[in-house]
């Protein structure tokens, strides 16, 4: 393990409730809601415990946008179901939360070489004229990761959290192998 916290900054997720939703009957009886389906098929309807934005769809499909934990995750959807019921709409008992993308970040207590790491990473871009940061794509588990060189690091793609730890302590232990890290 390494010295520096990883901290969870957007969960994406969805659900679909296999119903069709009258997104105008949502609009009518549902403060705060955004509905303009000339910019957007979808009604944006931000919760605001747990802090999330859900993106509803007449499909049935919702999607949960902001959430920092899985739990969030979880009572905002089910927030949106109560709502969706509320309205003598038939929302299935059971549905399945499917985790899309974990977007997290680190702070690394070193400053990072990028031209070092572009030569000693494999899968690694680095172009400094078009973006400050280093793009590296892991294979297992799949992610891209942005490093900085203020030690900064961003990591997207993954649908665990542990793959989120995984993957910043593998990378820590590449950058310590390569002798990338400047420590200050």
């Amino acid at each position: 393990m390494t010295d520096f916290n990883v901290k969870i900054e957007n969960i994406v997720a969805s659900a679909t409730f296999a119903i069709r939703i009258p997104l105008e009957k949502i609009v009518e009886h549902l403060e705060g809601t955004e509905y303009e389906p000339e910019q957007f098929p979808g009604l944006v309807y931000r919760v605001k415990d747990p802090r999330a934005a859900m993106l509803i769809f007449s499909s049935g499909k919702i999607v949960c946008t902001g959430a920092r934990s899985i739990a969030d995750v979880r009572k905002a959807i089910e927030k949106v179901a109560r709502m969706i019921k509320s309205l003598k709409l038939d929302v299935p008992k059971k549905y399945k939360i499917e985790i899309e993308n974990i977007v997290a970040s680190a702070q690394i207590p070193a400053r990072l070489n990028l031209d070092k790491i572009t030569f000693g990473l494999e899968n690694s871009e680095y172009e400094p004229n078009q973006f400050p940061g280093l793009v590296y794509r892991m294979k297992d588990p799949k992610a891209a990761l942005l490093l900085f060189s203020s030690g900064k690091v961003i990591c997207t793609g993954i649908r665990k959290i542990e793959d989120v730890e995984y993957a910043m302590n593998f990378l820590f232990k590449k950058l310590e192998s390569i002798d990338a890290l400047k420590k200050p």
